[in-house]
């Protein structure tokens, strides 16, 4: 292990997040948790897909926010299919970091391909390899000037090593800057996937992103073990996360417990380094906001922000726990951003929406303390929160007011959907 060697966080729940199964982001709720992420210090956010049509204007706003300094210093990256046409578009469009992933897994050739691709050149010459697929994408990515791109081995927890370690070499000697492992299933256990992260690491000598579902909820154990893996090997370790763990079937690891567990377990606070930038003190914002575009209420008993991850009713633990917080605190929840009090309107209430006004929608701003040069500028912003409130359908919240009136330019970019047919 060398000390220099960190983990990065890339969150991936404007990705992998909004794949949930009747659940979904209107684009400007993938912006404010873009900006949430930001301001959290997480290293990077893979924001969408470049080659889906209804992505791009999403895609290009935030790739101007960046250019403005205001989605600074996290990187955004684009996932793709392992095919040279995904990573043409995300490179036409300005996407400076990406993704590609193909399957990597018998079962998921067999299963999934059904025979019309073959995991390796030499197997059938006639029909399209895994890493001959792999090695044109990437090369293409290259060639147009993406300056990093992962390579992601879908399904690598059913892959058998020899040919995981073939991947990722060939990844390697052709500009790859990182292996995704991806635990597709959520089959790996803590233990295997240290042993098989370490091993891979070892041999190829390239950072590894670690990729874990959680189907048996060890999607957070897993991931941290991974990545102890990769830092025990030399080498740096990525791993995605989601907020408050939304996912496909039972989810991805949760962006918070992943950090507290670098942060505050035995074995890793402080042996491992993890990415200095991170910003806990946000924690409690980002859960909260995603619970409420998701519309998924958080578990009272989630790591960190769930209702009762604070709270002490038993005799024994609420008298340890005001005698010194540590008897029953592994951690104080002022870290997360928790402590002061929610203000909630019991009285008269203004709203704006789809169908608002212009006086109610004055009202609304005057309470954040926003004001217009004129009447031109606050007749423009109320139109553009009337068609905020179409893509999300619900109220708008107070940093999403913000974020338009500040920068209407690129709402107005990020609220245009429109059918290429």
């Amino acid at each position: 292990m060398s000390k220099k060697n960190k983990i990065y966080i890339i969150d991936v729940t404007n990705r992998d997040g909004v794949q949930t199964s009747r659940l979904g982001l209107a684009k400007l709720e993938k912006t404010i948790i873009n900006l949430y992420l930001n301001k959290m210090g997480i290293y990077q956010s893979e924001f969408g897909f470049p080659f889906t049509n209804h992505e791009i204007n999403y895609l290009k706003a935030n790739l101007e926010l960046a250019k403005m300094g205001v989605l600074k210093p996290i990187r955004l990256s684009g996932w793709c299919r392992t095919i040279k046409e995904d990573v043409i578009k995300a490179a036409e469009i300005g996407i400076e970091h990406v993704n590609i992933s193909i399957s990597t897994s018998e079962q998921m050739v067999r299963g999934k391909f059904q025979g019309r691709v073959v995991r390796n050149p030499e197997e059938d010459p006639s029909k399209p390899s895994i890493i001959g697929m792999m090695v044109e994408t990437l090369q293409e990515a290259k060639k147009r000037g993406i300056k990093t791109v992962g390579v992601n081995a879908e399904d690598a927890s059913r892959t058998d090593d020899e040919f995981l370690i073939k991947f990722a070499r060939i990844a390697k000697e052709n500009g790859a800057d990182r292996i995704r492992y991806c635990d597709t299933l959520g089959y790996d256990d803590p233990f295997t996937i240290y042993n098989r992260v370490k091993k891979l690491a070892s041999e190829v000598q390239i950072p590894i992103e670690m990729h874990c579902h959680n189907d048996l909820g060890m999607a957070v154990a897993c991931s941290v073990a991974g990545a102890k893996a990769a830092i025990d090997a030399g080498v740096d370790a990525y791993i995605n996360t989601t907020i408050n763990g939304m996912g496909e079937r039972a989810g991805n690891a949760d962006l918070i417990s992943v950090i507290l567990a670098l942060k505050k377990s035995s074995g890793l606070k402080d042996s491992y380094s993890l990415d200095e930038r991170i910003d806990l003190s946000y924690a409690w914002k980002i859960a909260k906001y995603a619970s409420y575009a998701f519309g998924v209420p958080i578990p009272v008993n989630q790591v960190g922000v769930g209702d009762n991850a604070f709270a002490h009713e038993s005799g024994i633990h609420a008298d340890g726990a005001l005698k010194d917080r540590r008897n029953y605190e592994l951690y104080d929840y002022e870290e997360l951003g928790r402590g002061e009090p929610e203000i909630i309107e019991t009285g008269r209430k203004i709203t704006t929406g789809e169908y608002g006004g212009i006086k109610g929608f004055r009202n609304v701003y005057d309470k954040l303390e926003i004001e217009f040069k004129d009447e031109k500028e606050a007749y423009r912003i109320l139109e553009l929160v009337r068609y905020a409130n179409v893509h999300t359908q619900k109220p708008l919240t107070a940093d999403e007011l913000r974020f338009i009136a500040k920068y209407p330019d690129q709402a107005k970019q990020i609220l245009t959907v429109v059918p290429p047919v």
